[in-house]
């Protein structure tokens, strides 16, 4: 009799042992990430007081995603996320394009945050710290998912208690006011917009519990169910933050913060919590990576095994159950990245092709019928139109360089599909 593990393995399929809380963890590793350490201030610079405005905006246009990832992770509940929606409902260029983005704008993410560990834990040896923790996740991970779900509820309640220490300082303290928060004539439309396209990224993790729709049990109601979840308690805690950032900084002293977070409790007279928070932000930026790689190496495997990828990466390892060799390579190449370059000031393309790979996802849930449990038609609407303004809300290099690698994806499709009619 054949061994089951093994027999998974051969057979390119993943065993599906993450229940509701794992896929809740894992999206909440994602989205109350790195980014609440770092976003809020870029995004102030672009909204003023308009912040919060900002701040709602992303959080509706993220719902929309999120609802129709949902319902679609719930029809396809296999490795791949948008990459396997776009190819079963508009066809295999789109699923392919929404995956290229994937997986090439999220790699650099990756080395982004391998970076931003590096940066918060040892400032002088930056690079080796970053190389480090990418292999130390790449290993978590090969040991498998659960090991994966198990090291994210760790981050996850440290960041959070992190978080919540920054809100009560802040909120307290005598040096918050109100008044900051008031919306004034410095907030102006394209700011805004702007604002909501940065922070945008900080909610995109929901896409994490996607792709591993093939790793999750009972996934018609465990995905939706963690989606909404993860993405309402997320909002909260963004809120809380912002708010209490805001009242003690204001929007002025917010955009100027190279460290938001910290300079807001050292407003607050808690000096004490600046190297706490230090520690908050690299074990955030440690949450997002190890998401990330996770996301990566799923929707790789997903593509190796449609063969837009080198198809020898679609093999489940017979012990660990999880795809280990993209994972591998996934690990390979951003710890080459986080070695070599500082790509922390050069990934504007991978928040573009983020929102072409929920631009994907909308226009795919809308042709959903409803008894394949289509949302409402104004969900993937507005899910679509959002993503489309805020991707070209976007600073003009980012636009540029995101379209660039859009399009030299579409043209490696291209010649991939000539070559292979010339041939048949």
């Amino acid at each position: 009799m054949s061994n089951p593990a093994t027999a998974a393995g051969a057979s390119g399929q993943l065993r599906r042992r993450l229940g509701v809380l794992d896929a809740v963890l894992i999206g909440l590793g994602s989205m109350i990430g790195a980014g609440i350490f770092a976003a809020l201030a870029p995004a102030a610079r672009a909204a003023g007081s308009g912040l919060l405005i900002g701040l709602a905006l992303a959080a509706v246009v993220a719902y929309c995603n999120a609802t129709s990832s949902a319902r679609l992770a719930a029809r396809y509940p296999a490795s791949g996320g948008t990459y396997v929606y776009g190819r079963e409902r508009l066809g295999d260029f789109w699923g392919y394009l929404a995956g290229w983005g994937f997986v090439v704008g999220k790699t650099a993410s990756c080395a982004a945050m391998a970076l931003t560990v590096g940066t918060y834990v040892w400032p002088g040896q930056a690079h080796a710290v970053a190389v480090a923790a990418v292999v130390a996740l790449t290993v978590v991970n090969y040991a498998g998912v659960q090991k994966s779900a198990l090291l994210t509820r760790v981050i996850v309640a440290v960041v959070l208690a992190v978080l919540a220490a920054v809100a009560v300082a802040a909120l307290t303290s005598s040096a918050s006011d109100a008044a900051r928060l008031d919306v004034g004539s410095d907030a102006t439309f394209g700011g805004v917009l702007q604002a909501a396209g940065l922070l945008f990224f900080a909610f995109a993790g929901y896409a994490r519990i996607a792709t591993l729709g093939e790793e999750v049990r009972d996934p018609r109601r465990t995905i939706p169910r963690s989606i909404s979840i993860a993405l309402g308690i997320t909002l909260v805690v963004y809120v809380l933050v912002a708010v209490a950032v805001l009242t003690v900084l204001g929007p002025n002293g917010l955009g100027e913060a190279t460290a938001p977070l910290s300079d807001a409790v050292r407003a607050a007279g808690a000096d004490w919590l600046v190297p706490v928070v230090r520690v908050g932000a690299a074990v955030a930026a440690l949450g997002s990576l190890l998401a990330l790689i996770l996301g990566v190496s799923r929707t790789t495997f997903a593509m190796a095994r449609d063969r837009h990828l080198p198809h020898g990466l679609a093999v489940v390892h017979p012990k660990f159950q999880v795809p280990h060799r993209a994972e591998l390579l996934v690990g390979v190449v951003v710890a080459v990245l986080a070695a070599t370059v500082d790509v922390r000031g050069a990934i504007g393309f991978s928040s573009f092709g983020v929102l072409a790979y929920y631009a994907i996802a909308n226009a795919s849930a809308f042709t959903l019928t409803p008894a394949e449990g289509r949302p409402p038609r104004i969900i993937p609407v507005l899910g679509l139109a959002g993503c489309l303004v805020l991707a070209f809300a976007l600073p003009l290099t980012s636009v540029v360089s995101g379209a660039a690698v859009l399009a030299l994806g579409a043209g490696a499709y291209g010649v991939r599909r000539a070559v292979a009619a010339r041939g048949a």
